[in-house]
This record gives structure tokens, C-alpha cells and sequence, in this order.
């Protein structure tokens, strides 16, 4: 795809099949006998959360929540709000949830304490990419894809706009 505004490749596809793989086969291991429910964030973890149910072989379901706290801006409004809430209870269960990106970390501290007050047996969070450099609060996925520079990241699920969520990489947008 040509576009100016397609940037720096941050991670080449073979690396994503890699690291996915490589993910799939630690939370196998780590919920070997449980049946844990993935929870993918919508929409940009839907591509890596399909490709990562595909490498867990342990039983597992899913749901998905819609959080918005960007709108169509490039930074966090700070404001986190539920667009689409979860449709069934996670009391009891063990919960993992899967996430595109962790930038400032906001959205998924508020996403934290609100699945954790709905008390799952266990709550955990896989995040394909995280910005270290843009934490504002201190909080680490159990499992991590990459860490990327502070840039804004496009591709594999991750768009500006609503565009360029089906590259195959995840690039730095142009501005």
C-alpha cells in the first residue's frame, strides 16, 4: 500500500507470526487445565487476537469490550468510556485480557479495576505493543509482543482514523 502517510516499519510481519507464536505457546503453558476467556479489546486487538487463539492449545473462549479514549485524535483523551461491555460474567474465571497497544496505560488501569471489581478467579493482560516512554501509570502486561518507540503506530489492527488497520506490519504514522 502506498500512502505518504505510512511511516517506518516498527515491526515486520515475520516478526508478529514469530512473537505470536511464541506468546500462544507461554499461555498454553500457563493455563494448562483452566479455560481462561480472552478479552479483546475492540477493535484494533481483533487482528492479534485471532492470531493468537490459533497458536493457545489450551481450551479457551472469548468476549470483547469496546473502550474509547481517543476518538479520532492521535493522544488519549485521558477519558475512558465502555462503547460495548462484556456479554457474559467474568466472576470466577480466568481472565485474560488482550490489547493492541499500552501507551500512557490509563485505558487499561480503568479496564483493570473495573473487570477486577466483577471479581475473576484470576486477571491478567496480553498487549502486543507497549510505549514505555508514555507510561502514566505503573502497570506491566504479563505478556508482551514488542516494545516500540513513542511514535503513533499503525497496521496489524491499530489505525488513525479508522484507516490502515489491514497492513500486515505495524508502521509510525506520518504527520
Amino acid at each position: 500500500m502506498r500512502d505518504d502517510q505510512i511511516g517506518e516499519i516498527l515491526v515486520q510481519p515475520d516478526q508478529l507470526q514469530r512473537r505470536v507464536r511464541e506468546l500462544g505457546q507461554e499461555i498454553s503453558r500457563d493455563y494448562e487445565g483452566r479455560n481462561p476467556l480472552l478479552v479483546g479489546v475492540l477493535k484494533g486487538a481483533i487482528f492479534f487476537l485471532a492470531d493468537l487463539m490459533r497458536e493457545i492449545s489450551a481450551p479457551c473462549e472469548v468476549d470483547f469490550m469496546a473502550i474509547s479514549s481517543y476518538g479520532s485524535s492521535t493522544a488519549s483523551s485521558g477519558v475512558v468510556r465502555i462503547l460495548k461491555d462484556l456479554d457474559a460474567s467474568i466472576e470466577g474465571r480466568d481472565v485474560l485480557i488482550v490489547e493492541d497497544i499500552v501507551d500512557s496505560g490509563l485505558t487499561l488501569a480503568y479496564l483493570m479495576r473495573n473487570l477486577g471489581a466483577r471479581n475473576p478467579a484470576s486477571l491478567e493482560v496480553c498487549a502486543l505493543l507497549t510505549k514505555p516512554e508514555r507510561r502514566k501509570v505503573d502497570l506491566a502486561p504479563r505478556y508482551l509482543g514488542f516494545e516500540i518507540p513513542d511514535r503513533f503506530a499503525i497496521g496489524y489492527g491499530l489505525d488513525h482514523s479508522e484507516r490502515y488497520r489491514n497492513l500486515p506490519y505495524v508502521a509510525a504514522l506520518e504527520q
